[in-house]
């Protein structure tokens, strides 16, 4: 299956490239985005990426973009450094497709997917801690904590209960041996969604701080974006679209409003300039057509701001916590 950039024209047109522009794709992937921007204007592209499988895709786009393109394996949260390792100092906008890419989804040995077995692995840099090791090192209450925090898993309690005492028999490292483990705690298949599905996307976050990742691209793009420049994120998760929401919303200086149990609440300050101007008030989403064709699009959701010329406001530490550290499992390695 090809990778189908989600809300292509959508993205584009939010982003209004401009030619002479400097911009930045914080999620390259398969390079869909990049190539729109690339096309839309005689501008220049910075793209990043930490998984290095998609190396040769940004390698072609190189060579074909006549110099306009450059690509840097990194996390997108390093943008303010790679910015200024590339001779610059601000940006005219920046896009970011937030969650997994079905390129990775359909890779069987990246244990992404409990659809497909193969090793339980996860990591989009290919390093680090992986999900084998969470679920084979972490303790039964922080697992729990992991699938109830990221995953909404209401069982979570009983799934991690079950993990602990089958991993006592023999260590987990396949993607379906952990799906069976999860189906049998839960009683089985209750409806169309896979009871595996919520603890494979409470693992995938954690193991690869997603949200750690996302807030601070969040304000690493406060920093860089010059003047009137654009943030376009697309969200597939109600966590990110939450922290995204929070952000935009108390940076253009509207009321944050309750937050989300999970996380902590934006910074607020009413006597600080607002940073950005939100170009929509509610999150756009696909279109019926683009829906149909492209099922990853249906919980897609799109949010745009734009800088004001107001000083970035100081960075807030809490915004980056996690309530499960991921370090506890890097100590346990």
């Amino acid at each position: 299956m090809s990778h189908l950039p989600v809300m292509l024209d959508e993205v584009v047109r939010a982003l209004e490239p401009r030619d002479g522009a400097l911009y930045i794709d914080g999620t390259f992937g398969a390079g869909g985005y990049s190539r729109a921007i690339l096309s839309a204007a005689d501008c220049r592209l910075i793209g990043i990426d930490r998984d290095p499988s998609v190396i040769p895709a940004a390698e072609q786009l190189g060579q074909a973009s006549g110099g306009r393109f450059v690509f840097v394996q990194a996390p997108f949260s390093h943008m303010a450094e790679v910015i200024r390792a590339n001779g610059g100092e601000s940006v005219d906008g920046i896009v970011l497709d937030i969650g997994v890419s079905s390129m990775q989804i359909d890779q069987a040995e990246r244990g992404f997917s409990f659809m497909r077995a193969g090793p339980l692995d996860m990591r989009m840099a290919r390093s680090g801690p992986s999900a084998a090791d969470a679920v084979n090192l972490l303790g039964e209450q922080e697992l729990a904590d992991i699938f109830y925090v990221y995953g909404d898993e209401r069982r979570s309690r009983r799934i991690a209960k079950q993990i602990v005492e089958a991993r006592a028999e023999a260590p987990i490292e396949t993607t379906d041996r952990l799906a069976a483990i999860v189906t049998r705690a839960t009683g089985g298949k209750h409806s169309k969604i896979h009871p595996a599905t919520k603890v494979f996307q409470a693992l995938r976050i954690y193991v690869n701080d997603e949200l750690g990742e996302l807030a601070r691209a969040l304000e690493a793009a406060e920093q860089i974006l010059a003047p009137r420049g654009r943030l376009v994120v697309v969200t597939f998760h109600s966590l990110e679209d939450r922290m995204v929401k929070d952000f935009l919303r108390a940076r253009s200086g509207q009321a944050g409003g309750g937050g989300s149990r999970h996380l902590p609440a934006a910074e607020t300050g009413p006597a600080i300039a607002p940073s950005f101007s939100l170009l929509h008030r509610k999150a756009l989403a696909a279109s019926a057509a683009e829906i149909a064709a492209n099922p990853r699009s249906r919980s897609a959701k799109l949010r745009v701001a734009i800088r004001t010329e107001a000083p970035a406001w100081s960075a807030d530490p809490a915004v980056s916590d996690k309530v499960v550290s991921l370090a506890r499992l890097e100590a346990a390695l």
